[in-house]
Formats: C-alpha cells, sequence, structure tokens
C-alpha cells in the first residue's frame, strides 16, 4: 500500500519522473527545424494571380517566440532571415532586416508586458504580420497603390486567420520538446 502511494506520487502527466529528463538536442532541434522546413514549403508552386499564401515561416517564428520566450535567442532572426531569403522570392537582405526588426520588436514587447493572453498575442502577430507585408512589398520595389493593395489583402487575411491555427500547431510541437526520456547518470 505504502509503495503504491509513493510510486504514485513519484509521477505525473507526463509519466514517471525518477530517472527522466528532456533531451536537449530536441528542446534546440524542433523550434529551429520549424521554422526553417515552414520558411521551405512556402516555395511549393501553387498557381494564383497573386500572393495567396502567408508567410508561413515567419509565423511559425513568431509562434515559437510568443508562446516560449526564451526558446530562441534575438540573434536567431538574422538565420531565419538568411533562410526565408533563399526561398521566399524576396531580395537578399529583405528576411534579414524583417526578421532581425521583429526579433528584437518582440523583445522589446515582452520587456514591457511580461504577462500577456492569447488574445494579446494574436494581436501582437497580426500587427507584425501586417508590418512584414508591408514592408516586404517596399523592401522589393513594388509600388504603392490600391490595385496592389487589392491583391494582397487576401494574404494579410489569411496570415491573421492562420496565427491561431499556427500557435497550436507551435503548442503540440513545445509538448514534443519537452518530451522526458531514460536518462543514465
Amino acid at each position: 500500500m505504502i509503495e503504491r502511494r509513493a510510486y504514485s506520487q513519484r509521477s505525473d502527466r507526463h509519466g514517471r519522473q525518477i530517472n527522466r529528463d528532456h533531451s536537449p538536442f530536441l528542446q534546440v532541434f524542433v523550434p529551429w527545424a520549424t521554422i526553417m522546413l515552414a520558411s521551405y514549403l512556402q516555395s511549393v508552386p501553387i498557381a494564383v494571380g497573386g500572393p495567396l499564401l502567408p508567410p508561413i515561416g515567419f509565423l511559425f517564428l513568431l509562434a515559437w517566440r510568443l508562446l516560449r520566450p526564451g526558446v530562441l535567442p534575438i540573434w536567431a532572426g538574422i538565420i531565419f532571415g538568411m533562410w526565408d531569403d533563399l526561398f521566399s522570392g524576396q531580395p537578399f537582405g529583405s528576411g534579414i532586416l524583417l526578421f532581425s526588426a521583429t526579433m528584437m520588436a518582440i523583445e522589446i514587447i515582452d520587456l514591457r508586458f511580461p504577462w500577456r493572453g492569447f488574445a494579446q498575442d494574436w494581436l501582437i502577430a497580426s500587427i507584425i504580420g501586417v508590418i512584414y507585408i508591408v514592408g516586404a512589398m517596399l523592401i522589393s520595389g513594388s509600388t504603392l497603390g490600391l490595385p496592389l493593395f487589392a491583391v494582397v489583402v487576401p494574404q494579410l487575411l489569411l496570415s491573421v486567420i492562420a496565427y491561431p491555427f499556427i500557435a497550436f500547431i507551435v503548442s503540440r510541437l513545445d509538448r514534443l520538446r519537452l518530451m522526458r526520456f531514460r536518462t543514465v547518470s
């Protein structure tokens, strides 16, 4: 009876706690790999008349940074921006600038508002996503006008609507990242 009670106190919803620890490889690999894979996925050819897909890699970066502030260092925007520039079709350096500026802006927001809910995160991601898309249009050399905004509005709306789904995917991937494995010590 005492052994059964002691065993139940040494376990939680993730299983046994004794001799279990997080994998250092998964803690680093999962966020970096998902953002890079999402940036690569936007190079999949889809025949449309204008930009339709939201910047998926950028939205994954926002979701990881807003849901888990300590996972990505602030300099990660340079690496992810370079990787995104390879597949997005934007001029080289635009992703570096926009991803790095985003990481610094979120760092400032984290200092000012450390405790936020999902609605605030969604609002922050929506505002930064719209600024990212408009900034990418300006950097690419597009002339701003009403026809261009009429073409870009579906991409803006999809990026705002897609954030909760991407945040859900990131939360599930975070559970994978924090899974406990048997350790030998």
